[in-house]
């Protein structure tokens, strides 16, 4: 059963009691007063969208956001652009297609999760450095990598082949 907390510098506007899980325990700091209160505030943040219109708000807020703050999520919109322009120009076949936007919305959905990653840890040590910080961040940074370099491997398997074609074409 979850503890039931009243903190008196809470932004709550109702008055229901602070619940928060056993495994937290009691505040005992005023830092965990703070962080509990806005735990409060977010009491709900892990229920379900109210409806699949409101889900897909919150997936295009997500996008949105990555898209005007990440630098490097705006080049993967541009390069996924352009590669698929170029699979249209160079007629793919709609398996070269598949391929191509998977490998897109791979790099992109790793993207958007390194954002997510670095978000959640910038939250969690605030302006502090911490190690462990700094391993989460390396590493989704990483993953992201590896993504990208994958692609670049899809991308001259797609693209090589198509290019020789319409090159051998003209001559």
């Amino acid at each position: 059963m979850a503890q039931n907390l009243q903190s008196s510098g809470s932004r709550r506007s109702s008055s229901r009691p602070l619940r928060v899980p056993p495994s937290v325990g009691r505040p005992e700091s005023t830092a965990e007063v703070y962080a509990l209160n806005r735990y409060a505030d977010r009491q709900y943040a892990w229920h379900v969208a109210a409806s699949l219109q409101k889900s897909f708000g919150y997936a295009w807020q997500g996008m949105t956001y990555a898209f005007q703050t990440q630098r490097n999520f705006r080049i993967h919109t541009i390069v996924g652009t352009i590669a698929v322009s170029l699979g249209c120009y160079l007629q793919f076949r709609p398996e070269q297609f598949a391929i191509l936007l998977l490998t897109i919305g791979f790099v992109m959905g790793t993207e958007l999760l390194n954002t997510a990653i670095e978000s959640v840890v910038d939250l969690t040590v605030q302006q502090s450095y911490h190690e462990l910080a700094k391993i989460a961040k390396d590493c989704a940074a990483g993953a992201v990598l590896v993504s990208a370099a994958v692609s670049m491997a899809v991308a001259l398997f797609l693209y090589v082949p198509a290019i020789w074609l319409r090159l051998q074409s003209l001559a």
